[in-house]
């Protein structure tokens, strides 16, 4: 019985994975059916089960998330060219679209996004992706790695996570404007509270570009600081790398403890090889790092 539900789940993982691959071709319930080997006559009854989502739902929630991030993070696209690639046969019909689900115009949220609405208009995507996408980790997954310093500017997030998206924003800018380019300088975040504290004003995370330039004395959204040396457990995440708390909980419940390894007196941090917008989703990179003594 277990057997046959971990295949059954095995299939309809193909299928999310196959939709974030493939978010520009045809995914129609013909082409779905067949990447799941599930007859077309039930496979939409099967998704919407597992998931609590239509097919054609997740499918116009998962184009139009990439639209967001387009949108908000960066400005090479134009809306017309974004509504296109979100499957919109013209720019008026995106538009409506999109503030029905995301309550501001595309054009509005590009130049001032409003994160909270936005949160809540995805929500039931990254709900029914939570579903099957519970990654098993293994001890193999583990490597212990004695890191350099690291000089780096901060850009410190305080209060609800909701208004992360906001900060986020004026980091990319800062760092563009400093010309400090992911490629080259890499991005790390360092959190300093629980993912959801039991109160929201009490959430804190470090946005962090590595550099070694000076930070001007009068600059009021960033300081200097130092991602410190030493030894760390050092776990990999491969896709969907916004919500690390399951690879966190491994390290710190299950590995840490029959390590015999003791905790250094930093917190747990990471650094974001690759991320949204310049990959996909699935392609996002991250490596989760336990400092140790």
């Amino acid at each position: 019985m277990k057997a046959a539900l971990e295949n059954y789940h095995a299939r309809m993982q193909r299928v999310l994975d196959h939709i974030d691959r493939h978010l520009d071709d045809d995914l129609g319930l013909d082409a779905l059916s067949g990447v799941a080997a599930f007859s077309k006559y039930h496979f939409h009854r099967q998704f919407m089960s597992t998931f609590g989502l239509s097919v054609h739902r997740y499918v116009q929630l998962a184009r139009m998330k990439r639209a967001s991030y387009r949108l908000a993070y960066t400005d090479a696209q134009s809306v017309t060219d974004i509504a296109m690639d979100a499957g919109y046969d013209a720019p008026d019909a995106f538009a409506r679209a999109f503030r029905q689900r995301v309550g501001q115009s595309p054009s509005s949220f590009r130049k001032s996004p409003e994160w909270e609405p936005w949160l809540a208009a995805f929500g039931p995507l990254d709900n029914a992706r939570s579903k099957l996408m519970q990654k098993i980790f293994t001890a193999d997954d583990v490597t212990i790695r004695d890191v350099a310093p690291t000089p780096v500017a901060i850009m410190e997030h305080r209060g609800d996570p909701a208004m992360l998206g906001a900060t986020i924003q004026r980091f990319i800018a800062w760092r563009k404007a400093a010309g400090l380019h992911p490629r080259t300088s890499p991005t790390f975040n360092v959190w300093r509270s629980e993912r959801r504290p039991a109160s929201p004003a009490d959430y804190s995370v470090d946005l962090c570009v590595g550099t070694g330039q000076p930070i001007e004395a009068n600059d009021q959204h960033m300081k200097a600081g130092v991602i410190p040396g030493g030894r760390c457990a050092v776990l990999r995440v491969v896709g969907n790398t916004h919500n690390l708390e399951p690879a966190a909980l491994y390290l710190y419940r299950d590995w840490l403890p029959a390590s015999g390894e003791e905790a250094r007196d930093f917190p747990i941090y990471c650094q974001r090889l690759s991320f949204v917008p310049e990959v996909p989703e699935h392609e996002t990179v991250a490596e989760l790092f336990l400092p140790l003594k």
